[in-house]
This record gives C-alpha cells, structure tokens and sequence, in this order.
C-alpha cells in the first residue's frame, strides 16, 4: 500500500473533505499539518498554487481537492461516486456547486459592513434553497448511501455551527431537508473527525480576527485581570 501523507491546514475545508473521503475508504494517512500565512518552502515546492490540501502519494504531490478525490475514488473502495455515468456527473456538479459556496461563505465572513453581510447571508440562504429543492429523503444526499457529495457538503455545514453560535444567522432555517441532511453529516463518523475538538475556538479566533462586520457583531473575549 503507497504511504499517504495529508498536508493540512487546521481549518480548511478544502482537507476535510479530502480527510472524509480517505476515512470513508479505510485508507491509513498520516496529517501534516502547516501554517497558511508562513508556508514553508518545501509546501511551495509540491504545491503550485500554495494551497491546502496535497496529498503525497509515496512523496509524490496530487494538489487541488476534487483531483484528490477522485484519485482516492480511483484507487480505493468502497466507491463513493453512483455507477450510472449520469448521476456520476450531476454529483460531481454538485461537488463544484458545494466549492462555490465555500467561496459565497469566505465573502460572507469577510464581509465589510452590514450591508454586504445581509447581501452575502441572503445569497447563502438562496443556494440553501436550491439544495433543498433537490435532496431526497436522505440521511445522505444521494439517499442511504453516503457519496463525495457528502464529503463536500459536511465542512459546508460546520461553518453554520459556528455562525449560528456568533448571532443565530439561522441560514438553513426554513429548509427541512438540509437540516435533516446537516444533522446527519454532523453525526457521521468521517465527518465528525474530519478536524481536531478545538475547531470551533479556532474558527471562532479566525473569524474575530478578520476585522469584518461579522467580527464587529462576535462578543468581545473577556481577560481577567
């Protein structure tokens, strides 16, 4: 078996579903972890565009998560993708829908007034909205079994616990299958150990730190004296 290593960052989404997808399919990894705003030269070496994750294979680079994915899917079963090759292409459209909704949420939290961030958190809700009319009965997007999809979606829905704690933004509020599907995801083990139990206070410390309006709304942390 080739020696898996998962160059990470403790807060990306992006590794996580990588994580999921390799947990999901029993492959052994090791995770290294790296620091974004200090990347050591030998991570820029390996990944061209200085993103997190890359996946060495045997110390050989796979950046860019969906390649990551779909290596794993290659190598590896159980298979996480649907056998028809239509379905097998709409789940991988909904892989890029979850991606460009990371990116809808990134505008979200570094939103600069409160305009924007009632823009951004109307845009969020929108995209929730499309989901739903497309899920199932679930637990999981494609019904019983669990899929990439999944595997996408989960850091998705990670972000909304630490934003609902922060002002009760609520952004699946109305939308009974995603919640369904949310609670579900939270509960699955891959998901659930995709990051370390400080995730949240890391989050938390992120998202104050941005100077954005949503920080501006964060209570303030209380030192003693």
């Amino acid at each position: 078996m080739s020696a898996l290593v998962l160059v990470s960052h403790a807060l990306c989404p992006y590794v996580q579903r990588a994580a999921i997808v390799l947990a999901e399919k029993g492959l052994p990894f090791e995770r290294r972890g790296i620091e974004l705003t200090n990347k050591p030269a030998w991570f820029l070496k390996i990944s061209p565009l200085g993103k997190t994750p890359v996946l060495l294979v045997d110390r050989q680079a796979i950046f860019e998560s969906a390649v990551i994915c779909e290596y794993l899917e290659d190598i590896a079963l159980p298979h996480l993708h649907p056998a028809n090759p239509l379905q097998r292409a709409q789940h991988r459209a909904w892989m890029e829908f979850g991606s460009a909704l990371l990116s809808l949420i990134g505008a979200f939290y570094s939103a600069g007034d409160e305009t924007t961030l009632m823009a951004r958190s109307q845009e969020i809700r929108a995209r929730i909205g499309q989901i739903e009319a497309v899920l199932g009965d679930g637990p999981f997007f494609a019904g019983s079994a669990f899929s990439i999809v999944d595997a996408v979606f989960g850091p998705v829905f990670r972000y909304f616990d630490v934003f609902d704690a922060i002002d009760g933004f609520a952004l699946c509020s109305g939308f009974p299958k995603v919640q369904r599907w949310r609670r579900s995801l939270a509960s699955h083990p891959s998901v659930a150990g995709a990051v370390g139990a400080n995730y949240p206070e890391l989050l938390t410390r992120f998202l104050r730190a941005r100077g954005s309006s949503l920080s501006r709304r964060m209570a303030p942390v209380i030192t003693s004296a």
